[in-house]
């Protein structure tokens, strides 16, 4: 199993994957190679994403919960591997199966630098995620003023409400609609 991997990594083609690896094998191999991209977004390795991006390999692939590289560079707090992925063409727009983006997931971790540097992307800061929320509904909640004030600055609606009618601004001042009891 090395020996493809060594072999799509030195030649960095994806094509040395097809003409060497048995059918019945290349499924093992993709996913461990998936493994290996996923885990360096995780732990911010920027030699060994710059390795896949190089060999072609897809930017925007996803775990089974959605999550792509940036979602996942962002939310560990790699800034570096976020402007990496970025400027490789990773799309910042991405969502996960419960509809999070890489901004949402910098905002919830506090991590400031790479929310600012995510808004600069041409996503709509009034993307919303499965459960109706915002970037700027995170901002509020997670009382991160600084960011609730780029994400209007770049014309987030601060007076969107989430599904319970709560807008960024209640939630940056505590006052927070919960659901009714049943």
């Amino acid at each position: 199993m090395r020996k493809f991997l060594l072999l799509i990594f030195i030649t960095g083609s994806w094509a040395a994957l097809a003409d060497q690896v048995p059918s019945a094998d290349a499924e093992e191999v993709r996913a461990q190679l998936q493994d290996y991209y996923f885990d360096a977004a995780r732990r911010g390795d920027v030699p060994m994403l710059e390795t896949f991006i190089e060999a072609g390999y897809s930017l925007d692939t996803r775990d089974e919960k959605g999550y792509t590289a940036l979602i996942l560079a962002a939310y560990h707090g790699h800034g570096p591997a976020v402007e990496r992925l970025l400027a490789a063409g990773a799309d910042a727009c991405a969502q996960d199966q419960r509809g999070n983006t890489a901004l949402m997931g910098a905002i919830f971790k506090g991590e400031v630098q790479i929310a600012r540097r995510l808004l600069s992307t041409d996503c709509s800061p009034d993307q919303r995620n499965g459960a109706g929320q915002t970037a700027a509904m995170y901002a509020g909640l997670f009382k991160r003023g600084e960011l609730l004030d780029a994400l209007k600055a770049k014309g987030a609606d601060l007076e969107a409400r989430d599904p319970l009618g709560n807008t960024p601004v209640d939630l940056a001042n505590g006052e927070i609609r919960m659901p009714a009891p049943h």
